[in-house]
C-alpha cells in the first residue's frame, strides 16, 4: 500500500511529543502506535497486534545487544563495588600536586572509562572530587570536565554501550557492515573530538571563559555535599581492579570480532573482518569474560562477598533498563516506518529528490536538527533512535549512500551537542551530581564552551559540504575552533589587564 503523507506521521508525532513533554519513551511509543493505526486502517486491535508483533521480532533479532547492555551494567556495578575506581583516586592524590595536573588527571580518567556514560559520570566524580578540591579546582570546572568526557568519549569508542546501540540501530536499517560504517564516521564526528581537544586545552590553561572564570578565580558555585554513591564499596581495591576488567572487555571483544569476521579461519583482512564481524556476539562474550575476570579478581581477595557480587550483577542490570527500553522502541519505530510497513523513507526520499535543496547541505541541517531535538528532549540516545531510522532509508532511496557516513556523523555530533547543553539531559544531571555541584551552576558555566564547539562543528559540516569533501570536516572544525578560542582568550586576557 502507498500511505503517502500519512507515512511521516509516526516520526512527526514522536518528535513533536518529545519536544513538548521532554519524555522520549512515551513519545516513541505513541509514535509507534500511530504508525500501527495508519497501517491497520484505523483498527485499534489490529494496530496493537501489528506493533507488538513487530516489537517482538525486533527484540528477537537484537536479543544479544540487550544481553550485552545488561551485562555491561553488571560489570560497571561490580567494578565500582570492588573499589578499583576509588583506588585510582587514592593513587592519583599522591602524584597530583597542581591545579593543571588535577584537571588533566580528571580528563584522563574520563577518557579511560569510555564503556558507559553513567559509569563515567558517577565514577569520575566520586574519585576525583577530593583531589580537585585539594588543588582548588572549582566544582563547576570538575562537572564540566566530567560532562565533556562522558558522552563525547562514549560515542567515539567502538567498545561502549553507545557504540553498541548505534551499530544495532544502523544495522536494523539494512545497512551492510554497520560496525565498519560506524568506524568510518569517527574521523568526521566533529563535535565529540573538538570537545575533547577543548577540554584538554583548557585543562592546561589558567584562563577560563564566561562564568567559569568567576568560579575558578573564586569558587562561588554552590557545592552539593553528598558523598553517598548509592552502594557500598571496598576500601581495599587496587587500580588494576578497575583497569584489568576493562582491558579484558576490549581485548576479548576485538579478538571475537576478528574471529567472527573470518580473520583467523578464512584469511580475511583485519578491516574486512571487522566489517563482517558479529558485533553483538563479540560484545557479549567480551563482557562475559570481563565479569568472570572480575569474579576471579575480587572474590578470593575478599573485596566482595559472593552474595554482594551477585547482588551487584542484578543491580547493575537494573541501571540499563531505561537504555534497553529506548533502544527497543527505536528499533520498533524504525520497523514501522520501513519499506515493509509505511515506507516512510521512500516517500520522504521522493520529496527530497523533487526539491531544490542540494544534498551537500544535508549534514549541516541534520546537525542542527539533531542538536535541537537532543537539547529539547535531554537524550542523545532517543535522538539517534528517531533520526537514524528516518535518514538512512532516505539516502538509500535517493541513491545518495555516499553521504551515509557524514550524515551519521552529523546525527552523532548534533545529538551529543544538544545532550551536552541540555539542562534536562541525564549525563548533564549526573555530571552535576558526580561533581557535587549545583546543577544550574554547571549548566551555565559549561554553555560557552559547548556553544563554541557546536558552532565550529556546524560550520565545519557546512563548509565541507560546500567543498563536497566530507573528510575535511574535522580539519576544518579544528581550524575554526582554534580561531574562536584565540579571540575568546584574547578578550579574557584584555579584561584581566583592564581590571588589574
Amino acid at each position: 500500500m502507498e500511505f503517502g503523507i500519512l507515512s511521516i506521521i509516526p516520526p512527526i508525532v514522536a518528535i513533536a511529543l518529545a519536544l513538548i513533554t521532554k519524555e522520549v519513551i512515551t513519545s516513541l511509543l505513541i509514535g509507534i502506535i500511530s504508525g500501527g493505526l495508519i497501517y491497520a486502517g484505523g483498527n485499534f486491535i489490529v494496530a496493537l497486534e501489528t506493533v507488538f508483533d513487530l516489537m517482538g521480532t525486533k527484540l528477537g533479532d537484537n536479543a544479544l545487544m540487550l544481553v550485552f547492555l545488561a551485562m555491561l551494567g553488571s560489570l560497571v556495578m561490580v567494578m565500582n563495588m570492588a573499589g578499583g575506581s576509588f583506588a585510582y583516586g587514592k593513587w592519583a592524590s599522591t602524584k597530583i600536586k597542581s591545579k593543571k595536573m588535577a584537571k588533566l588527571a580528571t580528563a584522563f580518567l574520563g577518557i579511560l572509562i569510555f564503556i558507559d556514560d553513567y559509569f563515567n559520570c558517577l565514577t569520575v566524580g566520586a574519585v576525583m572530587k577530593p583531589i580537585t578540591d585539594e588543588n582548588k579546582v572549582s566544582r563547576a570546572k570538575l562537572a564540566h570536565i566530567i560532562d565533556s568526557c562522558a558522552a563525547p568519549v562514549c560515542i567515539l569508542a567502538p567498545v561502549s554501550s553507545w557504540a553498541a546501540s548505534v551499530v544495532a540501530v544502523i544495522g536494523d536499517t539494512g545497512v551492510e557492515n554497520p560496525m565498519r560504517v560506524f568506524l568510518s564516521t569517527i574521523p568526521m564526528n566533529a563535535y565529540p573530538i573538538l570537545t575533547l581537544l577543548m577540554i584538554l586545552y583548557f585543562s592546561t590553561s589558567e584562563i577560563e571563559i564566561g562564568v567559569m572564570e568567576k568560579y575558578e578565580l573564586n569558587d562561588t558555585s554552590k557545592v552539593i555535599e553528598k558523598e553517598d554513591v548509592g552502594y557500598e564499596y571496598s576500601k581495599n581495591g587496587r587500580v588494576f581492579d578497575l583497569v584489568v576488567p576493562i582491558v579484558v572487555l576490549i581485548f576479548v571483544t576485538i579478538m571475537m570480532m576478528l574471529k567472527t569476521g573470518g580473520f583467523f579461519s578464512d584469511g580475511v583482512g583485519a578491516a574486512a573482518a571487522f566489517g563482517d564481524a558479529n558485533v553483538n556476539l563479540s560484545l557479549v562474550i567480551g563482557a562475559f569474560f570481563a565479569i568472570v575476570i572480575s569474579f576471579v579478581l575480587y572474590i578470593p581477595r575478599k573485596l566482595l562477598k559472593f552474595d554482594d557480587f551477585m547482588k551487584g550483577i542484578v543491580e547493575g542490570m537494573k541501571t540499563m533498563v531505561s537504555a534497553i527500553v529506548i533502544l527497543s522502541l527505536a528499533w520498533t519505530i524504525g520497523g514501522i516506518t520501513s519499506d515493509e510497513y509505511l515506507n516512510t523513507g521512500s516517500y520522504i526520499a521522493s520529496l527530497i529528490s523533487n526539491s531544490t535543496m542540494p544534498m551537500w547541505l544535508l549534514p549541516a541541517i541534520i546537525f542542527v536538527v539533531g542538536a535541537f531535538l537532543s537539547f529539547s528532549t535531554g537524550t542523545a540516545w532517543g535522538t539517534f533512535g528517531i533520526l537514524i531510522p528516518i535518514m538512512v532509508p532516505i539516502l538509500m532511496h535517493t541513491n545518495h549512500m555516499h553521504y551515509l557516513e557524514v550524515v551519521l556523523a552529523a546525527i552523532f555530533s548534533g545529538s551529543v551537542f544538544g545532550d551536552h547543553c541540555s539542562p534536562i539531559s541525564d549525563t548533564t544531571i549526573l555530571s552535576s551530581a558526580g561533581a557535587g555541584c549545583d546543577h544550574i551552576s554547571h549548566v551555565s558555566s559549561q554553555l560557552p564552551y559547548a556553544i563554541s564547539v557546536g558552532a565550529s562543528s556546524a560550520l565545519a559540516f557546512l563548509i565541507s559540504g560546500i567543498l563536497e569533501k566530507p573528510s575535511l570536516t574535522l580539519p576544518i572544525g579544528i581550524v575554526i575552533l582554534a580561531v574562536v578560542v584565540f579571540f575568546m582568550r584574547r578578550y579574557t586576557v584584555n579584561k584581566y589587564i583592564k581590571n588589574a
